[in-house]
């Protein structure tokens, strides 16, 4: 059964991707759900109507929308979902609450803790440092409103999360400023100057505006630290092609490779990327499939060979015939699949989704009986309350709730940026259980850089006198080998011979002339189609490739 995919906005917490999952699940004929708050991502899988499942997101006080079907398309969305808008908006918020918090912490704690110098006005006139305190938490509060604006919409739709928590906290904080700021008037007006000086230890407003900022600071951080982590992910997308050189009425056309349509003719260049699955028609060429398969070494390809997209023409050209376009495409289902894996959860993240969404109203009960116990051990309601705030406050960082996502999302951006695909987070869970690994790779674990290991000079010649001669055919090639060789040569010093009449076969090897002699270097059968080669050597060569050596022969 296909899973569907879904974008998902207005989720600021692991309790909201939790309240969700819990609408989607109970849609009849959803028999999977899982949300990703790290990539505001939905994956359902069941016979429910995209309509029904979007429908039951907008009942949960959220917004969802359905992925595009096209590969090209659900690639742009997938990249917008994962596109960090977050950071700079909060960055943004971050300054202006700090330049209004730094003028009301002057103000509140710097002239009542330190006695620093106001401006005269504000000399001995209580009732107005108030009204100025008031304005700035005002500001902050308006710069913030998004906590108050998604926590209480949470709140009235019974599903409280982390930002009811910084909303209750915040408001609870203005409120009783502003009681005690009117109760500091009436004062003012009767002249009891000891009553207005003691109600200016009740006002809280710079806990409002500093409540606001610090859980700023903490969701710019967590923000940065999303987009940092889905970055593997959006390199594994922009290996997708965006052009292909289609050869339409015997001329060759370059278009977007999007509208490249299956049995379409295109042509790939040396450089090039291969922009659709396809099969050779006709020339030959060195691929570097390492992007798809991990495979350092260039595979060659000729007539009747398939190709892959996103897979790089290193030499010759090629024309293939489109098999597999759009999210048919090998690269198309790994990124699907990487996608989907990032979406599903791990059973530990099921574990602490459960615990987010009975935490939040926890929190809040803990807060009310808090304050409530300090007023009946015969405390102050600002003393009262502060404690009962403090409570709220300190919750509301999910670290919890967000700990597990970032996790598995950090692990599938590494695994996918170096070769490793995990079906789903269960697969990425068991990973980390693993004791033993029995490798089976060509009896070999390659670092992706080929190096010469062993030269086996044959007929009288000297291993050095090889080596230059297979320097002087390699230098001018592009070919990893050919860069395994030249390293070699250069490494003990060796000078080229000058060799003349250079010519490249792609996927086979090089040819050239030193000294009135043809020089052909490549695999086996190559130099076989050129010259008679030994059986010993031949022997020798299968048994190298056996044990997962790449053998150069030289004549």
């Amino acid at each position: 059964m296909n899973m569907e995919q879904y974008t998902v906005t207005g989720m600021s917490c692991a309790a909201c991707s939790a309240r969700v999952e819990k609408a989607v699940s109970a849609v009849p004929g959803v028999t999977s759900c899982s949300v990703s708050l790290l990539t505001n991502s939905m994956g359902v899988e069941g016979s429910a109507s995209p309509r029904e499942i979007i429908n039951a997101v907008k009942k949960a006080g959220y917004g969802a929308k359905q992925k595009g079907g096209a590969a090209a398309q659900s690639l742009n969305e997938e990249e917008d979902a994962l596109a960090d808008r977050e950071t700079p908006k909060l960055r943004r918020r971050l300054i202006a609450s700090l330049v209004f918090l730094v003028v009301l912490m002057y103000f509140s704690m710097g002239h009542m803790m330190w006695n620093w110098p106001l401006p005269a006005f504000f000399e001995e006139n209580h009732v107005a440092m108030g009204l100025l305190q008031m304005l700035l938490t005002i500001a902050v509060m308006v710069i913030n409103q998004r906590f108050f604006i998604s926590g209480f919409k949470a709140l009235f739709n019974r599903s409280p999360n982390m930002d009811t928590l910084v909303a209750l906290g915040s408001a609870a904080a203005f409120v009783y400023s502003t009681y005690a700021l009117f109760a500091m008037t009436s004062a003012q007006a009767a002249g009891d100057a000891a009553a207005v000086t003691e109600y200016m230890h009740d006002l809280y407003f710079e806990s409002a505006a500093m409540i606001l900022t610090l859980i700023t600071v903490g969701k710019m951080l967590e923000a940065h630290s999303k987009g940092k982590t889905t970055n593997a992910l959006k390199e594994l997308m922009a290996l997708s092609p965006k052009t292909a050189c289609v050869i339409r009425d015997g001329e060759e056309v370059t278009i977007s490779a999007d509208q490249v349509r299956k049995g379409d003719i295109f042509a790939v260049r040396p450089g090039e990327k291969i922009p659709v699955d396809g099969v050779v028609l006709d020339g030959s060429a060195a691929v570097d499939e390492s992007a798809l398969t991990g495979e350092s070494i260039p595979v060659d390809k000729a007539a009747g060979d398939s190709v892959s997209a996103a897979t790089i023409n290193q030499s010759g050209f090629i024309r293939c015939e489109a098999l597999r376009i759009g999210e048919d495409t090998t690269l198309s289902q790994i990124i699907k699949m990487v996608s989907d894996a990032a979406a599903t959860k791990a059973p530990i993240a099921k574990v602490a989704d459960k615990v987010s969404g009975i935490f939040v109203p926890a929190v809040i009960a803990v807060a009310l009986v808090t304050t409530i116990v300090w007023l009946l051990a015969g405390q102050s309601v600002g003393f009262s309350l502060a404690r009962g705030i403090s409570v709220l406050v300190i919750s509301c960082p999910c670290a919890l709730g967000l700990a597990t996502p970032v996790a598995i999302m950090v692990g599938n951006g590494k695994g996918a940026k170096n070769g490793i695909l995990f079906k789903n987070a269960v697969s990425l869970e068991n990973a980390g259980k693993i004791q033993i690994v029995a490798l089976d790779k060509t009896g070999t674990i390659t670092k992706g850089e080929p190096t010469v290991t062993g030269l086996l000079p044959y007929g009288g010649m000297q291993s050095e006198e090889l080596l230059r001669y297979a320097y002087s055919l390699e230098k001018k090639s592009e070919h990893p080998l050919a860069n395994a060789i030249v390293r070699k040569a250069e490494e003990i010093g060796l000078k080229a011979f000058e060799v003349s009449d250079f010519a490249a076969l792609p996927g086979n090897g090089l040819s050239a002339v030193y000294d009135s002699s043809s020089v052909i270097g490549g695999n086996l059968a190559f130099v076989e189609t050129k010259v008679k080669i030994p059986n010993e050597i031949g022997k020798t060569a299968k048994s190298l490739s056996a044990s997962a050596k790449s053998t150069y022969i030289l004549a």
